[in-house]
């Protein structure tokens, strides 16, 4: 067993922000459940050799192919299922017909029987009813037979994405596995020594993109970076450090030519009417609309209007860009922010590029695990698997820049 990568299976797979991320971590991604045909459509174009199953959950493994897919040693089942229950307001069961996909991800589990799981979600989930949810997953995953669960709050920002979205992983371990000592502090301590001294900046992480951009479907000539940030050096086509290698960039073939010249692919944007122009243009870095003079705005919906700081982290990039761009303001230019600067904010390389139309494309990359905060937990995954069976080696190549002294976030 030592050398071979260990088998993932990824249900709710959007469009593969959390995959790349596992994939870059050392897992191989043998199965993919995704039911939105937009988001298929961008994850076969980047992930041509991984089997999809463009299908609903409640489908998955109700035929004899896909356990064949997948087959009989899968170690990881990963995912973030959409938890609709979980987000209401009042009491609420385990057995809520809207928390459906969440049990069908627990059946997924139970089917499969991985070695563990990793479940990524909203930290509502842990807070809502004072922790009712919380103990409801933790028992109901005890009586599938991962009795060994803990869960963790975390930053995308403490693993050097440029963004300050906050999420939750659940995760366990099979109870035939003999784990020795805290799954839950050996997990911080694994993700301990990934975080970085501090975190990226919007401009550090888009800064070399081009102030101009085209329609929605063109290309542009890959633009030359004079001193790139440490990111730009992860994410370029040109960047030669970090986890995402040339060669990874090269392989998925789309942001080349056919004479293998790299090319920006999806630097667009919503067209913006002169009245937003003119309106955005008085908003400073980081202030929001009710910063801006009264004869401009009349202070109704703060949040409407809401410039990016370059000097800092972006605010959590959401799946409602598709709607309404407002909230993500270029931190200089006076436009929303592109298709490949949201890309980029959630730490996609430029290699990865998304497809269908400019409204999907938004839609996909604000619903998307960030690569580099799945790198994080594949990283941790492999981890676990280590003390369990001593068979698979952790990747070494950990970002320069992380601090084992820094402490985890708290889980409450």
């Amino acid at each position: 067993m030592a050398g071979k990568k260990p088998v993932a299976v990824s249900l709710f797979a959007g469009c593969g922000g959390f995959c790349e991320g596992m994939e870059v971590a050392g897992f191989d991604v043998r199965v993919a459940v995704e039911n939105d045909r937009f988001a298929c459509e961008t994850y076969r174009a980047n992930f041509p050799e991984t089997k999809l199953l463009e299908i609903d959950i409640h489908d998955f493994l109700k035929h004899e192919d896909h356990h064949r897919f997948c087959g009989d040693d899968v170690s990881v089942v990963f995912g973030g299922p959409p938890c609709q229950g979980f987000s209401q307001i009042g009491p609420r069961d385990i057995g809520d017909e809207r928390n459906d996909l969440y049990l069908e991800y627990a059946r997924v589990v139970q089917t499969l029987k991985p070695k563990m799981f990793i479940m990524e979600n909203v930290p509502n989930m842990i807070l809502m009813n004072r922790g009712h949810f919380k103990h409801a997953i933790i028992s109901h995953f005890m009586r599938l037979g991962y009795s060994n669960t803990a869960f963790i709050k975390v930053s995308a920002a403490d693993f050097g994405v440029p963004q300050t979205r906050e999420r939750v992983f659940f995760f366990g371990t099979r109870d035939d596995l003999k784990f020795e000592g805290s799954l839950e502090e050996v997990a911080r301590s694994l993700l301990a020594k990934q975080k970085v001294r501090r975190p990226v900046t919007v401009w550090e992480a888009i800064g070399d993109l081009p102030s101009g951009v085209v329609d929605s479907g063109e290309v542009v000539g890959y633009p030359e970076a004079e001193t790139p940030s440490d990111f730009m050096k992860k994410v370029r086509l040109d960047g030669r450090s970090g986890p995402f290698s040339i060669r990874r960039k090269r392989a998925k073939k789309l942001a080349f030519d056919e004479s293998g010249v790299p090319m920006l692919h999806n630097h667009h944007t919503k067209e913006i009417q002169a009245r937003r122009a003119h309106l955005i243009s008085f908003l400073k870095p980081g202030q929001k609309a009710n910063s801006l003079p009264k004869h401009i705005w009349d202070g109704a919906r703060p949040e409407k209007w809401r410039r990016l700081h370059p000097d800092l982290p972006s605010y959590t990039i959401l799946a409602q860009m598709h709607r309404d761009l407002s909230e993500w303001v270029h931190p200089k230019s006076e436009r929303w922010i592109t298709v490949r600067e949201a890309a980029r904010l959630q730490s996609f390389h430029d290699g990865f590029v998304f497809r269908t139309s400019e409204w999907q494309m938004l839609k996909q990359i604000g619903n998307a695990v960030p690569p580099l905060l799945g790198r994080a937990a594949g990283q941790m995954a492999l981890g676990i698997l280590q003390r369990v069976e001593n068979s698979y080696p952790v990747d070494e190549g950990v970002e320069s820049e992380a601090s084992p002294q820094t402490a985890m976030v708290a889980a409450e």
